[in-house]
């Protein structure tokens, strides 16, 4: 049972929202950095003002107070799990996110309060600090993000064609949310899909980001010298001992961008290692393709936006003012409605990709990977077990006459 705090006086209650408005009041949101609408389309670049931020607000009652907590697990985050919950006075579907109390657990929920008003978030309502078995907690209530995942979400379109100018609507999203947290000097350092989250099931469902973990402030006094990180989506300069900064994210928005327009990731481990040496070298030397079918019919743009996020030197990588400001991303440019085979690729390799997500979660149990230890052993695209399976099943297609790859 979780229990009421340490006893002493209460921090004044904040206003929980129950409206999915960027403006309904929040007491962790920078009141002087309003975002824009989350369906704002627009291809002006976002500029956000230096916000101030308010102290954190943690309740100590016991969170039972206020919220039924239920024993659905809604996901696993890499410092705790999150449930499900109801508010009791309006009913309204939350989540409930608990740590174990820490510095780090300090940090996560104090960084996460301080961007929760931003672009694309995903919004803390409540804090509680609770005794459980003994130990103390912090306790987040989030927005509950009932749409799911942002691959799963593609996966479930089923014959329904997947564009490359949604690709390009979603990249722009993701964008929005690490632009506003690069420019008050936070990289979250674990953008994948599974961080990745709907708002609602339908249509209109809003992508917000979640789980801040691994994120930190970076300073030119602070550089992130930390190598934690989940697999396929980190940057090269993580597998050393370099130090790094806001840049690793936009190395995982190239991958994510990568397997957004084709299915699979560029990198890949064939040894069931969360990651595998060879994947190792491929990402330091840079070595990806475009192979065909499935980058055929891809736009040139989205292509060459993809070498300049993959770049290995983080120095000659783009910035997130650089990425919002491209034509591919802005939509300055006409951005193809090409069907792309993105979702054909997810659901005839639904199980390897389950493989790939487990390799990632057994990672994030791990919090860092000594990469000291790691040895390093060839890994060439015929290796990659995703583009194999895809390539026998062509041949075997081929054989018996029948179509495998259908885009259009």
């Amino acid at each position: 049972m979780l229990q009421n705090g340490n006893g002493k006086e209460k921090a004044p209650k904040a206003e929980e929202e129950e409206t999915d408005s960027p403006t309904a009041v929040n007491p962790a949101q920078p009141q002087q950095c309003a975002p824009p609408a989350a369906d704002k389309k627009d291809a002006e670049p976002t500029h956000f003002s230096m916000p101030t931020y308010p102290k954190l607000d943690i309740k100590r009652n016991a969170v039972t107070d206020d919220y039924k907590i239920s024993s659905q697990v809604l996901g696993l985050g890499i410092n705790g799990k999150v449930l499900e919950c109801y508010n009791k006075k309006t009913g309204q579907k939350c989540a409930l996110k608990i740590l174990y109390d820490s510095p780090k657990a300090r940090r996560e929920v104090e960084l996460h309060w301080r961007v929760s008003g931003g672009p694309y978030i995903v919004r803390i309502l409540s804090l509680y600090e609770n005794m459980h078995h003994g130990k103390k907690c912090l306790l987040i209530i989030m927005e509950c993000m009932e749409g799911g995942e942002l691959f799963s979400r593609i996966q479930a379109r089923g014959d329904q064609a997947f564009t490359e100018k949604e690709a390009s609507e979603i990249m722009r999203d993701i964008g929005t949310a690490i632009e506003y947290l690069h420019n008050i000097n936070i990289a979250h350092r674990d953008i994948k899909p599974e961080n990745l989250l709907y708002t609602i099931k339908e249509r209109n469902g809003v992508l917000k980001l979640t789980d801040f973990g691994f994120a930190k402030e970076t300073t030119l006094h602070n550089p992130l010298q930390t190598p934690c990180y989940t697999p396929y989506y980190v940057a090269p300069e993580v597998l050393g001992p370099e130090k790094y900064d806001k840049s690793c994210d936009m190395w995982s928005l190239g991958v994510i961008m990568y397997i957004l327009l084709c299915g699979f990731p560029p990198f890949y481990s064939n040894t069931g290692q969360a990651i595998s040496p060879g994947m190792k070298r491929r990402i330091r030397m840079g070595q990806y393709e475009f192979p065909k079918p499935e980058w055929s019919e891809v736009s040139q743009e989205a292509k060459d936006l993809i070498h300049q996020l993959l770049k290995t030197d983080p120095n000659e990588r783009m910035t997130i003012t650089q990425f919002m400001n491209h034509p591919w991303i802005n939509q300055s440019m006409v951005v193809p409605s090409t069907p792309l085979h993105t979702t054909r690729v997810l659901t005839e390799d639904r199980e390897m990709w389950e493989d790939v997500k487990e390799e990632m979660t057994s990672a994030l149990a791990t919090m860092r990977v000594d990469y000291d230890q790691v040895k390093i052993k060839d890994l060439d695209t015929s290796s990659n077990p995703l583009l194999n399976k895809r390539r026998k099943r062509a041949a075997a297609g081929a054989k018996s006459g029948s179509t495998v790859c259908q885009s259009q």
